[in-house]
């Protein structure tokens, strides 16, 4: 599945799920826009992928909640410009606190929850459209949580985003689908022994769930010619074949 010319932009690029992603597909043939705030994890996972015979990446230091849309603009704008079209954008880029019920959850914590988990990838996925569109065919994928995306009891702001998040991809998927260019879907992996998944569930055996590493093959598929057609779903990789 060579993704040899393509353009994907991915972020969270330098937490664990997006550094995965970007490593298989830059591995893959892909030209990727690295995004993300934190500059020396972005600076390592770009020396990685060199290291490891992928296509050299761009940086593109970048926070998602204290952008304004000027900035999401001038990104759009900066893409369009060097490679004239973009074949794949890549929502990895989380946040998360910690368990809290409701009634402690602060407005502050809240808000910042939701400005990325939510209003950064509407705004990203908005000022992008046009960019996609000149692709001939284009892939955009959210990150859901399969312990989160059914909004348990405590899981807060973080809970309610990937909720929302979903029915933003779903409604994205319906809009585009008459089009047939631009496929939407939603990747639900399952546990794997993540940062984040440290920090939520911090005395769980870690040694018992997969490695990052095991959702590259889906990472490819999505992002590659094997899924055309593939739009609208939930791709929950428990029982997820390729």
């Amino acid at each position: 599945m060579s993704l040899k010319n393509h353009v994907i932009l991915i972020t969270g690029a330098a937490g664990g799920l997006g550094s995965t992603a970007a490593l298989t597909l830059a591995k893959a043939g892909a030209q990727i826009i690295l995004l993300d705030k934190n500059l020396p994890k972005l600076e390592a996972i770009y020396d990685r992928i060199l290291a490891e015979g992928g296509v050299e990446p761009i940086m593109y230091p970048f926070d998602l909640a204290g952008a304004n849309e000027n900035d999401y603009a001038e990104l759009a704008q900066r893409i369009d410009e060097k490679y004239g079209e973009l074949h794949g954008l890549l929502h990895s880029a989380v946040e998360f606190s910690s368990f809290t019920p409701l009634i402690q959850h602060g407005t502050k914590e809240w808000g910042h929850t939701l400005n990325v988990n939510l209003n950064a990838p509407f705004l990203l996925t908005r000022v992008l459209l046009p960019v996609l569109q000149k692709a001939k065919n284009a892939s955009i994928v959210f990150t859901s949580d399969s312990s989160a995306r059914l909004a348990p009891a405590y899981s807060g702001a973080y809970g309610v985003s990937k909720v929302a998040m979903e029915g933003f991809a779903h409604v994205l998927a319906q809009e585009l689908e008459g089009g047939k260019k631009i496929r939407v879907n939603t990747l639900v992996p399952c546990p794997v022994d993540s940062p984040l998944r440290k920090r939520a569930y911090p005395a769980e055996d870690k040694t018992k769930l997969p490695a990052m590493t095991s959702l590259a093959p889906i990472y490819e598929y999505l992002f590659s010619d094997d899924s055309l057609g593939i739009t609208g779903q939930l791709i929950d990789t428990h029982n997820f074949k390729i």
